[in-house]
Order: structure tokens, then C-alpha cells, then sequence
């Protein structure tokens, strides 16, 4: 039936304009959303970024000082290598899920002496592979590398009011997330798969901040889980795996604190978030666990002109078992390798006039090697290796009025 629900679901999907997959860093979340933020590692809990921090402490709003838009978006260029060895036979792949483009807009304003309001749609996460047709056939009847694809995609919409009493800024955004999740693959000779399942799910961001007017800035953020059910397109690829999980992947909670120090031209940001992966459903049945991330950026502001550089650290989510289950540790890792731990980004602005500037970023993932025993289920010696490694380009026009 061609329901409301499924047309609004097809046109996000048609604004993510996502090739195959979306990508992500911290488990499968952007390190930042905004050319700023990214730029400085994803750390911006303190460190106000204008109309782009809606989403990561909606009480910075407040330092924009009448209205302002952003709007610009993030090529994602992941490389995942991925090989299996059974019976003295390797498989090994590149996926063809290595590139998308993932939206960024938002707008904040000052609607009062000390009230400010905003809205915000980014591309907040997302990850997946393409296996279809590589590394010819394995043994026992399997094809290489199951000609697993996978597609998880993440949306968010928010309403971002904040309000400002001398230092102290508190803010809230209400959020609509929409999710799309698509895994298929072969088992042999069996095609798996429920097909593509979307749902809306509803959550909030809450924020404070306290300016002590040194320079110096404290904040912190609470960001809540959001329930997410995709009907059987999890269970369905999970079961002949051996792994039971219902229908849900929700989205979980985050917190994290953030201190913030400007001095002239320059700026320090300093981040520590969590990330519950282990308390979200589908995620810890899958043997995720909750991820500490820390992210530490500095900017040179010369007015006309602004450097950023950042780092950014989440050790990955993903819990192996040591050979204990194979089949958990392979499906991780084929069809869901949230790997990679280190971050390093750069960027900057250019002011072009009083109401329009630009900015710009780099953020390269550094490679990381996983692999898995799988000896157990398909017999000595073998197993499952994982190379990982991102690079993605951020632009980001502002205007002020």
C-alpha cells in the first residue's frame, strides 16, 4: 500500500542522496555534524560554531547575534578491506560501499532579549558494505564473502529553543529521526533478506553552558536513546548466524561534558562524551558496548580568516569473543565494521563580507586492523581480517542577517 509514511520516508531518502551506505566514525555516528565542528575533531560541547552546534549542544545558539544560516554537506570516502580464510583458502574484497554525501543545514536566530530558536536536518549516521559478486566462491558452499550489502541510514530533524540569563545558556531540541537498514546477503546458495525497512523515531537534546566571561566556557549535553523498529530486516539476516534480536536498532543515548577557552585569536576545545551502545536494543545483542570518546580541536580566528585542527579518539564499540562466537564476530565485522579509533581533522573559514563566509574540512580515519577466530564454526585456522580507513571533505556556507 502507498502509505504517507512511505512516501515522506522515500523523499529523506532521496535528500540523503546516499549512494550506498552513509558512513561514520564514533561506532556508526559522525564525529561532528557542521564543517566547524568536524574540523576541530567533533568537539564542540563548550565552543559555540553558530547555527551548525544545534545538534551538538543546543545551548549554543545563543552566541548568534541576530540570524544565521548554514547549509553545505560531507563527501564520505570509506575503504574496507575484508577477508575470510577457510580450509587454507582466503577471500579477500574491497567494498564497493566507499562513497556518499551526507547533508548538513540549520538556521538560529535571536527571537527576543534572551530567547533564540533554530531548526536543523543532517545526516547524522549511517554504515554498511557492498560484497555483491567479490572474491569468487569459498568453501562449504559459501560465496565470497556471502555477497554480503548492507545499508544502515540515519536522518535527524530538530527544533532547537535555547534561553540566555546573564552567563548561564540553557537549551533543548526536540528531534524526529528517520532510519532506513537493508542487509541481504547469500548463505549458501540461500539470498537473505527482508528487503529495505524505515522507520521515525523521537527523541531530545538537552543543553547547558556557563560563560564565566575569561574566555573560559563549561558545558555539557545529554542527547536521549531513540527507538527505532525495522520490522524483520534485522532478524531476518540475523538468524541463520545463530544471533536472536527483535526488531529494534535503536539509536542510543549520549551525554558528554565540554570545557571551552578563547583568548584573541585563538581557541581551545576539549570534549568527553558516552555513547550507550551496550543499553540500546539490537546493538547489544549484537555485542556492542558503551564507548567513551574524546575529542580536542584548536582554532586560529584572524577575523577575515580561520585554521582549525582537531583529534578525535572512541575505542570501537564492537566486543570480539575470542572464537567463543564466530558467527557474531564475522557478522560484525562483513557487515558492520564500526573499526576504526583515531581521527585527525583540519579546516578553516573565509569571511567574504560581513554576511557571508565559508567553510571547509578534512577528516581522515586512521587504519585499523581487526580479526576475528571463526575457527569454530568453519573449522582450524580460519578466520575473519578487517582493514578500515576514512577520508571525508566537508564545505559549509554560512550567511548572517
Amino acid at each position: 500500500m502507498f502509505t504517507l509514511k512511505k512516501l515522506a520516508g522515500g523523499a529523506i531518502a532521496l535528500s540523503l542522496a546516499a549512494s550506498t551506505s552513509l558512513y561514520a566514525t564514533n561506532g556508526d555516528t559522525m564525529i561532528g555534524v557542521g564543517a566547524k565542528t568536524r574540523a576541530m575533531g567533533g568537539a564542540g560541547i563548550a565552543f559555540s560554531h553558530g547555527a551548525e552546534s544545534t545538534l551538538v549542544n543546543p545551548a549554543l545558539i545563543t552566541h548568534v547575534q541576530d540570524t544565521e544560516i548554514s547549509f553545505g554537506g560531507t563527501i564520505f570516502m570509506p575503504t574496507v578491506k575484508t577477508g575470510i580464510t577457510m580450509g587454507g583458502k582466503t577471500n579477500s574484497a574491497t567494498s564497493d560501499a566507499d562513497i556518499s554525501m551526507i547533508p548538513a543545514v540549520a538556521i538560529a536566530s535571536r527571537v527576543g532579549d534572551n530567547l533564540y530558536m533554530g531548526a536543523g536536518m543532517w545526516g547524522t549516521a549511517g554504515m554498511g558494505t557492498d560484497f555483491r559478486g567479490k572474491g569468487g566462491n569459498n568453501v562449504m558452499g559459501m560465496p565470497g564473502l556471502f555477497d554480503m550489502e548492507t545499508t544502515l541510514q540515519l536522518m535527524e530533524f530538530a527544533v532547537p529553543v535555547a534561553y540566555k540569563m546573564g552567563g548561564f545558556s540553557v537549551g533543548i531540541a526536540p528531534i524526529v529521526q528517520y532510519g532506513s537498514l537493508d542487509i541481504h546477503y547469500n548463505y549458501a546458495g540461500t539470498n537473505v533478506g527482508d528487503g529495505q525497512h524505515q522507520d521515525f523515531g523521537f527523541g531530545v537534546n538537552l543543553g547547558v553552558t556557563y560563560d564565566f566571561g575569561n574566555g573560559i566556557s563549561l558545558g555539557a549535553m545529554y542527547k536521549s536513546k531513540i527507538k527505532m523498529d525495522y520490522g524483520d530486516a534485522l532478524s531476518a539476516a540475523a538468524t541463520p548466524f545463530g544471533i536472536a534480536v527483535g526488531s529494534h536498532l535503536d539509536q542510543p543515548a549520549e551525554y558528554g561534558v565540554g570545557l571551552g577557552w578563547r583568548s584573541g585569536p585563538h581557541g581551545i576545545a576539549i570534549d568527553w562524551k558516552r555513547i550507550q551502545w551496550g543499553s540500546a536494543a539490537g546493538y547489544k545483542q549484537f555485542g556492542w558496548k558503551n564507548q567513551n570518546v574524546f575529542a580536542v580541536g584548536y582554532q586560529y580566528d584572524a577575523g577575515d580568516w580561520a585554521l582549525r585542527v582537531g583529534y578525535n579518539h572512541g575505542k570501537m564499540p564492537i566486543t570480539l569473543s575470542n572464537g567463543t562466537n564466530p558467527a557474531k564476530d564475522m557478522f560484525n565485522l562483513l557487515g558492520f565494521p564500526a573499526t576504526v579509533e583515531n581521527h585527525i581533522t583540519a579546516g578553516g573559514s573565509y569571511v567574504f563580507n560581513k554576511n557571508f563566509s565559508a567553510d571547509f574540512t578534512v577528516a581522515y580515519a586512521l587504519e585499523k586492523k581487526t580479526s576475528a577466530d571463526i575457527s569454530n564454526m568453519f573449522g582450524p585456522g580460519a578466520k575473519i581480517e578487517n582493514t578500515h580507513h576514512q577520508f571525508g571533505f566537508s564545505v559549509q556556507l554560512n550567511y548572517k542577517f
